[in-house]
């Protein structure tokens, strides 16, 4: 067989989809830093096994880089440390572009737009004495509201934003906006009757996008045209219906 016809064949023998990780095994993988309770962005199924917005429009973009992506969970506080000293590669988290996190990591091109809300009972206004902001700890929410000298209140997960204003822990919560409507879709929660405030700080909304690691800065060009892609062929629209009510793009 000629080296042409061998080149054909192995070219041809690589499977089209390999969102799931099924390269070969020499094939190094990339690291995907992912939140897994942050409904319906990220989180576990009844299964167990990871999805929501986010995590499949990796998944997606993976396939059409054709690389194997292995996905880690880690808590939005871990996000920025571990991708900025190179111990993983992308992080498949909706992220606003702020200051600090310029200097520390690179960003992949906008999957969805996203604004901040403000929840809290009427007459609970943002900046008010002794009222306490639940928010997510190292989110753009929280730097936001320690920049205003609010007195805040941080949880682990998006998961776990309603349980302060429940027990009235915190008076008030700050989230984006996708988050505040998983929020409403718990009964305890939405029986507080919360009013809810846009904020129109620019540190609190507009494009976000997948961070990638400062080590790594030849992904951006790929994954930047792997988006286009599944904006192209359906793919996003397809998930995006999936997990959402409202088109993001």
């Amino acid at each position: 067989m000629s080296r042409a016809a061998l080149v054909f064949l192995l070219c041809c023998a690589l499977p089209a989809s390999l969102g799931s990780g099924a390269l070969a095994a020499d094939e190094p993988a990339l690291r995907v830093l992912v939140l897994d309770n942050a409904p319906p962005m990220s989180f576990r199924d009844e299964s167990g096994q990871l999805t929501g917005f986010s995590v499949e429009i990796a998944r997606a973009v993976c396939s059409e880089m054709r690389v194997n992506c292995a996905f880690d969970v880690v808590t939005q506080s871990a996000l920025l440390p571990t991708l900025s000293q190179g111990k993983a590669d992308i992080a498949a988290v909706g992220l606003l572009e702020t200051p600090e996190r310029r200097t520390r990591m690179l960003f992949a091109k906008p999957y969805y737009r996203s604004m901040s809300l403000w929840l809290a009972r009427s007459g609970v206004s943002p900046g008010q004495a002794g009222v306490k902001v639940a928010v997510v700890g190292g989110s753009a929410q929280e730097a936001y509201g320690r920049k205003q000298g609010w007195e805040m209140h941080p949880v682990a997960t998006h998961g776990e934003l309603g349980a302060p204003l429940v027990s009235g822990e915190a008076q008030a919560v700050l989230v984006p906006m996708i988050t505040g409507i998983s929020l409403q879709k718990n009964e305890a929660f939405r029986q507080l009757d919360l009013a809810t405030t846009v904020l129109q700080a620019p540190e609190l909304g507009g494009d976000a996008s997948f961070g990638i690691s400062p080590y790594r800065p030849e992904l951006q060009k790929e994954i930047n045209a792997a988006l286009d892609r599944i904006k192209r062929n359906g793919t996003y629209d397809r998930i995006n219906s999936r997990f959402l009510p409202f088109r993001v793009s």
